[in-house]
């Protein structure tokens, strides 16, 4: 059973974001494909320390503890961290880690997330984290409670058929989508409405697919009617990039 849950978080961007949490299934599959890459890392740091070094049983012991040390607590951290918010066992899962305000997860938390594994991890059967996930408002376990962290379900994205498009000289942003642009009337659009494209634009990269694309149709949908001349079937993002960089360089 996947406890899933739906969370609603005020973005940056001054919008409501509803966000949808990852429940024990998922995050359990999530783990088990994690530990399966870590098992096998450590597997090949026994070979490596091992026969291959040719070091002594002492010395290669030492080695293997120290290395096996790194794997088990710096392998979430950095692919959460450069992920962003995604190990590989996540990124299969449709799963990532985020603050619980919205924004990328960070060094600091990641750490204090991960090295909670000490206590509601497998030492105690995990035990510790299923109760939690079941109870808390956010489905979160001990550390993420700790960290401030939550960890959320994405969408899928929808495969698309591949279009063939037409060779075309000139920028890769399109010529022709900027030469209508410059001559849409965007007085109407205030200073503020502007900051709230920029930080989206900014940020967009690391939020999660569903939040991205929604905060994106919510954003072009408010400014469409107050920009004259914009073609209606351009594409959220698309009519955001244009809008800003008109308002800059006007």
């Amino acid at each position: 059973m996947d406890l899933d849950e739906s969370i609603t978080i005020s973005t940056p961007e001054g919008l409501e974001l509803r966000l949808q949490l990852a429940g024990l299934g998922s995050r359990f599959i999530a783990g088990a494909v994690d530990l399966a890459i870590m098992l096998a890392l450590l597997a090949i740091l026994a070979l490596i320390v091992g026969p291959v070094a040719g070091l002594s049983s002492g010395v290669s012991g030492v080695v293997y503890v120290i290395g096996a040390f790194v794997i088990l607590l710096f392998y979430p951290i950095l692919f959460e961290v450069w992920g962003p918010g995604q190990t590989p066992g996540k990124r299969m899962s449709n799963l990532r880690v985020l603050r619980d305000s919205g924004t990328p997860v960070d060094l600091p938390a990641s750490s204090i997330r991960n090295l909670m594994r000490l206590i509601d991890g497998p030492l105690l059967l995990y035990i510790p984290s299923i109760v939690s996930i079941a109870v808390t408002r956010r489905n979160q376990r001990p550390g993420d409670v700790a960290a401030g962290t939550i960890v959320t379900r994405e969408q899928p994205a929808p495969r698309r058929p591949r279009k063939r498009a037409p060779a075309v000289v000139g920028s890769p942003a399109g010529p022709d989508v900027e030469e209508s642009a410059d001559r849409w009337d965007t007085s109407s659009v205030t200073p503020q409405e502007v900051a709230a494209v920029r930080r989206f634009l900014e940020r967009r990269e690391s939020l999660e697919r569903r939040a991205r694309r929604e905060l994106a149709v919510r954003l072009a949908d408010g400014l469409r009617p107050k920009v004259s001349s914009a073609p209606p079937d351009l594409g959220p993002e698309r009519f955001l990039e244009e809008l800003e960089r008109i308002k800059r360089t006007r």
